[in-house]
């Protein structure tokens, strides 16, 4: 089984990102190359499907989206390392379980190289560092592949989450990777937890690094 494809996509609008990512999996045929999508957004608020809008407090000037994920709602913004792998899950042998499972050990495999120690937890979803959310995990699953994804607070302005009840927990406060003793540079974050994923995921190493590849605009996919 080929590894996916790595794409360094840089700074992106949200919206053009995920239709991009709808397209790719209707457009995809049985022998489509797998994909992993690693970049970040301007600041917005996403709601899943499963949202409710009292977990609003209080959104200012960020705009809002109601996206077809699962979950709650959460925030993503400059500073945030937001990663989309893009699968055929039969093909790769993946349930949804061990796929969400797969996403947290990558992230905790990648923190442990600083020192962060974080835990994935069976109750909520995502990884966190004591009582303190580090990363969310929300998925979609259509025609038996997946997209969104991952989001791992880096080095970003955590304020629009007060604005909020993350993920529909009232009062969870999050934290970052450059707040524990970690770098603050997206693509060095990136390029640790690429091989990570790949390996927790079943997949063999990609033969370049998750920065290394052109950046694409979504527009063009």
């Amino acid at each position: 089984m080929d590894a996916p494809v790595l794409r360094w996509l840089g700074r992106v609008d949200y919206e053009p990102t995920w239709r991009a990512m709808q397209r790719m999996v209707d457009e995809r045929g049985p022998g489509a190359r797998d994909e992993v999508w690693f970049l970040e957004h301007p600041p917005v608020f996403t709601l899943g499907m499963n949202s409710k809008p009292e977990h609003l407090l209080g959104t200012g000037d960020i705009p809002v989206v109601q996206i077809d994920r699962g979950g709650q709602v959460t925030y993503h913004g400059p500073g945030q390392l937001v990663v989309y792998p893009l699968l055929d899950l039969e093909r790769a042998g993946l349930g949804v379980r061990a796929l969400v499972e797969g996403i947290e050990r990558a992230i905790v495999a990648t923190v442990a190289e600083w020192g962060i120690e974080a835990i994935g937890r069976r109750d909520a979803l995502g990884v966190y560092v004591g009582p303190r959310k580090l990363a969310s995990v929300g998925l979609r699953i259509r025609k038996g592949c997946s997209y969104h994804g991952l989001a791992l607070n880096v080095a970003m302005d955590l304020e629009p989450f007060r604005r909020i009840n993350p993920c529909g927990y009232a009062g969870l406060e999050m934290t970052q990777v450059s707040d524990l003793g970690g770098p603050a540079d997206l693509g060095a974050v990136a390029d640790v937890l690429a091989p990570r994923l790949l390996a927790a995921l079943g997949f063999p190493d990609a033969p370049q690094s998750a920065t290394s590849t052109w950046r694409q605009e979504v527009s063009s996919m």
